[in-house]
């Protein structure tokens, strides 16, 4: 069995490793008929990321059941191996992303194998130590400034008949988040198709620091993988807002091909 760190079921106050074996035992007789769903998340770091790390998993957690898939979640990045993701149908990146060579690379065969992969805020961070997430899988749009305090900020859908935005409006306000800018912009890249923008009117956009303009991509997904990246994930308020929680049920649901 996986081994679980500092991991907790938040939609019903277990220890992750209980639900783990209440999940395994109830699979045993019914398997899910969308699959196994893994969460990875960090318990240090920023404040503000863990808060909505906790968040997330309440709500996929509530969600498993109705949405027909079975929920984990654990702190042990070195889950991220070829043993660890057998038979996951969706992995999760909250807050964080791998920082060894033998969990990127674990990563890198599952997605080539047809794994699909949900991350969140800070997973969009990139650097040159892992240019095949940088470059080829997130598209090349490396992190360069940030709005702070975070803010909150007016989004438009750029694919309205993206499943992902389905029920969506075309254009809303979205709960205080620290918003990420890149260079060059992931629209760029022919393989990137961007669900989500920060809309002009938010510029400027900060005090300590600023966005001053330019296109901001907050979702995209790379149309050569099973992927989607959501900038939004900083504090307890994403999902305060009905219509972010709706896209991710929705990108959820997409990404199990529900």
């Amino acid at each position: 069995m996986t081994r679980l760190l500092k991991a907790f079921d938040v939609a019903q106050g277990w220890p992750v490793t209980l639900a783990l074996l209440m999940t395994m035992a109830m699979t045993a007789s019914a398997q899910p008929p969308h699959g196994k769903v893994l969460a990875f998340f960090t318990t240090g770091g920023e404040t503000d990321h863990y808060l909505f790390a906790q968040d997330a998993m309440r709500r996929l957690g509530a969600n498993a059941a109705t949405q027909g898939y079975s929920f984990a979640a654990t702190s042990d990045w070195d889950a991220l191996s070829d043993a660890g993701l057998k038979d996951v149908r969706l992995v999760i990146w909250l807050n964080d992303q791998p920082h060894t060579v033998a969990q990127r690379e674990a990563f890198r065969r599952y997605m080539d194998g047809g794994g699909a992969w949900l991350g969140f805020h800070i997973s969009g961070f990139s650097s040159n130590a892992w240019p095949w997430y940088r470059n080829d899988f997130l598209g090349g749009g490396g992190f360069v400034a940030s709005n702070w305090p975070a803010l909150p900020g007016r989004l438009n859908v750029d694919d309205p008949g993206h499943p992902t935005v389905k029920n969506m409006p075309a254009s809303f306000v979205a709960p205080i988040n620290e918003w990420y800018s890149w260079n060059p912009s992931p629209r760029l890249n022919p393989d990137i198709k961007v669900l989500l923008t920060l809309d002009k009117s938010n510029f400027p956009m900060g005090v300590k620091n600023m966005l001053n303009g330019g296109d901001i991509p907050v979702a995209w997904t790379n149309t050569k993988y099973r992927m989607l990246y959501l900038n939004y994930g900083h504090g307890d308020r994403i999902f305060t807002s009905p219509i972010l929680t709706t896209m991710i049920d929705n990108s959820v649901g997409w990404l199990l091909g529900t």
